[in-house]
């Protein structure tokens, strides 16, 4: 059967067109839209007033295509094109900037034909990518003109070209990424806020090649090395103040970031000089008030400091009194707050802060049972401005005397800062290890214990209150490289890396059937999850924490230690075994060198001088085999199990137990443990005997 497919191919006997059109002038107010126009009576877009802008800089840069009216209704001269530009001019004409005698050029066509081919061709106009206005930017820098005069030229604002000029510097690799959709326009500004020229590029490079962009990084590290208006200092220091003392304010050139201060000296130096200023009441009073915006100052062993007393520490009337001070603070906390933001009166805003510290001296006195303080700290604080810690002697201890009376009632010691407790975590081998095959290996791990943590509801419920527990009890800010859950609703799903079908594969497709489930309810989710069975929105509730497990690592230089210890965790919690339904493959197996395949096949006790033949592809295919015939996967995609070395290249394992071999360098151990004589070596003994 042929295929009729239509002859695109000019006739011979039909040569091309050649039309040379002439340009007349007519009068704006003689100028309609024409009703074959594919958008006429759509309302103006958005982008109206800034082609207006630019129509009244520049002038009209290309004609309208018009045919004469028809009737009386029409006008004069109808728009078969240039819709927009004549809703722009209309702008202009309502704003008084040009009159109805305004001269428009225009292509007048009277034959029909051409009249449909300039409505056509005027809806496949291809949009310009901004990626390629950034460019065009770019090359009008690199021509030497300014940036004002590019913003009068095109009728745009200066502070977009600036924007726009900003973003032209990005390593090319990053515009090309723009343009090819491996990293949006968010995601470019953020790159061009950062100082380094060469991290751009690397960047950027790993953009391109479909590494993925981690927009975080970038977040947590422009955040460590810039003081913004969110400092804890500007509560007490008001932008008025920290600019008349010289201090200077960076604002975001994208407009989304919050202002950053330059001079964090200064800042530090005006609020020291009111935070002093503050404390001399106190000094008055004879407290040694201690003022500092860095590290606490040392202060003399025998002091004692202050704080929250809980609950049956102290005798209930005792106790309800403390209480009631202490709702006395909080209130005064609020009223300091409050005044604080009324920057005109900074004076009523210090009376503020002083009741709210008398208010602290005598919360911590009556929690301690009346003892006096002597000593206080001040530190800034983002609520009231200051924070202070109060600290009072030490009570000298005094031996029991039986002819001496003596109070016996027990004081409530100093809560000291708690520390909470870190399990132990594998620390990864990274010896001969590059970034890219460290990402690998820690991509498949993570996927291996999304697989783990999914068949295990009460495990996966157990992470998920903890991580809230953390963010919403103890108010704790950790870090997203410091976490192996990312409670940000966000599934594991790198650029680099790939679904495999029995680990993390097997729980999307669970979440996929559970989306058509829903859909079929006709319910919302929040109806159609409530009436789940518990077993159910349980079985729901591991995929979904399971899924959104990220402990990957791209490089060896980025280890997340502290991540580590949750899955390290978690793993034990879950009984997490990645061999239950996945062995190495080949696509994890490639990125190892030769010397490590071979280390595999030692460790798995399957080696074998033939395989020093073997091409790299025919040893990644043997070693897969092994694997799966062994059910064993190395050390290193396990979160629990010690990284030994399973993974090292010949003669790199020096001493210790590897792979169930005794440790024959141990001098303790006698060679116990060496050779296990099997009832089968037994008899084949006692044939040699007898022999």
């Amino acid at each position: 059967m042929t295929d009729l497919v239509p002859d695109t191919a000019p006739a011979a006997s039909a040569p091309a067109v050649v039309f040379t059109p002439v340009e007349r002038v007519v009068r704006l107010g003689d100028l309609g839209i024409a009703r074959e126009n594919l958008r006429h009576g759509e309302p103006p877009d958005d982008d109206i007033p800034t082609l207006a802008a630019t129509m009244k800089a520049a002038g009209q840069l290309q004609p309208v295509t018009v045919r004469p009216g028809r009737g009386r209704k029409e006008q004069p001269f109808m728009a078969l094109d240039g819709r927009r530009r004549r809703l722009a001019l209309a702008l202009l004409l309502e704003a008084g900037d040009i009159d109805e005698d305004y001269p428009v050029r225009a292509y007048v066509e009277t034959d029909p034909a051409r009249q449909a081919a300039a409505v056509l061709l005027t809806n496949t106009a291809v949009p310009v990518h901004v990626a390629d206005v950034i460019a065009a930017i770019g090359r009008m820098l690199k021509s030497r003109l300014t940036v004002q005069v590019i913003a009068r030229a095109l009728g745009y604002a200066e502070i977009e070209i600036k924007r726009l000029a900003a973003l032209s510097g990005l390593p090319s690799a990053a515009i090309v990424a723009l343009k090819s959709g491996r990293m949006t326009l968010k995601q470019a500004k953020l790159l061009a806020r950062l100082p380094d020229k060469a991290e751009q590029e690397e960047l950027a490079e790993a953009a391109l090649v479909g590494h993925g962009f981690q927009d975080w990084r970038i977040i947590e590290r422009l955040d460590d090395a810039r003081v913004t208006v969110r400092d804890r200092r500007c509560a007490l220091v008001d932008p008025r103040a920290y600019g008349a003392a010289g201090g200077r304010t960076e604002a975001d050139l994208f407009g989304e970031l919050v202002p950053v201060l330059l001079d964090p000296d200064i800042l530090t130096e005006v609020w020291t000089r009111r935070a002093r200023g503050i404390a001399a009441v106190f000094e008055a009073e004879g407290i040694a008030v201690h003022v500092t915006a860095g590290p606490e100052p040392e202060l003399p062993d025998d002091l004692e400091a202050l704080g929250y007393v809980y609950g049956g520490a102290l005798p209930a009337e005792e106790m309800a009194r403390y209480r009631a001070q202490r709702e006395v603070y909080n209130a005064r906390v609020e009223a300091a707050r409050l005044a604080l933001t009324n920057i005109d009166q900074p004076d009523l805003a210090d009376l503020a802060i002083v009741d709210m510290i008398h208010a602290r001296i005598a919360s911590d006195q009556t929690g301690c049972g009346g003892r006096v303080v002597t000593t206080m700290v001040m530190w800034p604080s983002p609520e009231a401005g200051v924070e202070v810690r109060c600290y009072t002697p030490q009570e000298p201890e005094i031996e029991e005397d039986e002819t001496v009376g003596h109070d016996t009632t027990d004081r409530p010691p100093a809560p000291p800062a708690y520390v909470p407790p870190e399990v132990e975590a594998p620390e990864p081998d990274t010896e001969g290890v590059n970034h890219a095959l460290h990402g690998v290996r820690t991509d498949v791990a993570t996927r291996g214990l999304i697989r783990a943590l999914a068949d295990d509801p009460a495990a996966a419920l157990t992470a998920l209150i903890a991580r809230l527990f953390n963010l919403v009890v103890r108010r704790n800010h950790v870090a997203r490289s410091d976490s192996a859950l990312a409670i940000l609703a966000t599934g594991f799903d790198p650029a680099g890396g790939r679904v495999i079908e029995a680990l993390d594969g097997d729980v999307r497709r669970r979440l996929d059937d559970r989306r058509i489930n829903w859909q079929a309810s006709g319910e919302t989710v929040i109806a159609w999850v409530h009436g789940l069975p518990h077993g159910e929105k349980m079985g729901l509730l591991a995929e979904l924490t399971a899924i959104s497990l990220d402990l990957r690592e791209e490089r060896t230089t980025l280890i997340r230690h502290h991540a580590r210890t949750e899955a390290a965790e978690l793993a034990a919690l879950c009984h997490a075994d990645i061999t239950l339904h996945w062995t190495p493959d080949a696509p994890f197996l490639q990125p190892h060198s030769k010397g490590l395949l071979m280390g595999m096949l030692e460790t798995m006790g399957a080696q074998d001088e033939r395989t020093k033949s073997l091409k790299k592809v025919e040893l990644v295919d043997w070693v897969a085999e092994q694997a799966a015939s062994r059910t064993w996967a190395p050390a290193s995609l396990s979160w629990t199990a010690a990284v030994v070395d399973d993974d090292l290249d010949e003669g790199d394992a020096q001493g210790g137990e590897v792979a169930g071999r005794p440790n024959l360098d141990d001098e303790d151990d006698p060679g116990s443990g060496g050779f296990v004589v099997t009832p089968e070596g037994k008899a084949a003994l006692e044939s040699a005997e007898a022999a």
